[in-house]
């Protein structure tokens, strides 16, 4: 049996690796190694090895970028969106811009009210708490009656806060990681900073 120091992945995995998260190919090699051949295992740590690239840049400033548009529904709904990043040259990239146009229709399909947890008002965080403690059964103890409290409002952010939101076209991420895996791709910080969208005939 191979084990992770011993392992060498046949090119075609990594390949398809490469293909379907966008790393280069000497960390998709790596992450397959390290992961013995196991791909599930590899494309996580390569999703961690994203977010924790992204981590590292958010305090860096993003003053270039894209605004991007989605049309629907025979023109009765339409989105505009700002992404940011830190160069024209990552502006220019396909990648970069395929990410603009997928979240332009992410917020058409799904409506989020908020872009991240930051944007959410105090008042409105203790209004969805109270009202969610009232659907906790009673006789429960507080600790956990918090925990029920916490995942519940987890939920509720993942319903109305773009960055928590489950993407449209991969339940299996939110936007917010979506974002992370093209930072550690692209290498540069990338950032939602504004959203709106427009209905025909509402308000």
């Amino acid at each position: 049996m191979s084990t992770a120091t011993d392992y060498k992945p046949p090119a075609d995995l990594v390949r398809r690796l490469r293909e379907e998260t966008g790393v280069g190919m000497i960390d998709c090699r790596n992450a397959l190694v390290k992961a013995a051949g196991d791909y599930d295992a590899a494309k996580r740590e390569l999703s961690e090895l994203g977010a924790a690239k992204a981590a590292k840049k958010q305090e860096r400033a993003a003053n270039e970028g894209l605004v991007g548009s989605y049309i629907h529904a025979g023109g009765k709904i339409g989105v505009l969106v700002e992404v940011n990043c830190e160069t024209d040259f990552v502006a220019r990239n396909e990648r970069f811009r395929e990410l603009v146009r997928d979240i332009a229709m992410h917020v058409a399909a799904m409506s989020p009210q908020y872009l991240d947890r930051g944007d959410v008002p105090a008042q409105t965080i203790e209004d969805v708490k109270l009202e969610l403690r009232k659907s906790v059964p009673p006789g429960k103890p507080d600790n956990v009656v918090e925990k029920i409290v916490e995942g519940k409002l987890n939920k509720w952010y993942e319903e109305r806060v773009l960055l928590d939101q489950p993407f449209i076209k991969d339940d299996e991420q939110t936007i917010g990681e979506l974002i992370a895996s093209l930072i550690g791709v692209l290498g540069e910080k990338i950032a939602v900073r504004r959203f709106a969208k427009f209905a025909l005939g509402e308000p």
